[in-house]
């Protein structure tokens, strides 16, 4: 059984939004083609309260895009993005929220970012999305959404690592691409067994 896993379409994600991946906005109506191809489909929401350790702006003297060293390992700073209850943290306005299934809140934790959709960046905590997946007897994760170098990334490898067929349909995700990260993003995920396709091959 198939899911639809959309990562991550929020404001703050697509253009004019605070942590913007280029083109984001354009992948908004492939993901909702997709949608009625698929009995379960499932969205995740980066919700972080104000002051997260994973901003810049929570640690002195340091500037977005700028790492520093959690207790979990190193941590990419970010611009003050997807705070609860604000704009930038809600979906696209276009996004079609209505058949989705399960909305996973994920980043809430105060000390610790959470890139994938299954794990905190500790890469112990729990999300409760793999029991979620297991109740409903869910072995294929197609995924979709922002941003491929990051959430999508480690989605999709832990996907793998817990034992899902992935696969990342290569016209609905962008790429944040900082200094080649979507390259390095790829060959992880490659070696990691995710698998490639288009829009074609998922319906």
């Amino acid at each position: 059984m198939r899911a639809l896993l959309v990562i991550d379409m929020q404001n703050d994600f697509c253009p004019g939004g605070a942590l913007a991946v280029p083109e984001g906005d354009l992948i908004v109506p492939v993901i909702n083609r997709l949608m009625p191809s698929f009995d379960h489909v499932l969205l995740t929401q980066d919700w972080h309260p104000e002051g997260h350790q994973s901003f810049a702006s929570a640690h002195e003297d340091k500037q977005p895009m700028e790492t520093t060293e959690m207790p979990y390992g190193p941590q990419v700073l970010w611009p003050d993005h997807c705070v609860q209850g604000t704009v930038g943290a809600a979906f696209h306005p276009d996004l079609h929220t209505e058949p989705a299934e399960l909305i996973l809140r994920k980043g809430f934790r105060p000390e610790i970012d959470s890139y994938s959709a299954f794990f905190e960046n500790d890469q112990e905590t729990p999300t409760g999305l793999h029991g979620y997946l297991q109740t409903r007897g869910i072995e294929h994760l197609v995924l979709v959404g922002l941003a491929e170098d990051f959430c999508v990334h480690w989605s999709a490898v832990d996907g793998r690592k817990l034992g899902y067929e992935v696969t990342v349909v290569e016209e609905a995700t962008r790429a944040i691409d900082a200094d080649g990260s979507k390259a390095d993003a790829r060959e992880a995920m490659t070696d990691a067994g995710v698998r490639f396709g288009s829009t074609r091959d998922v319906v």
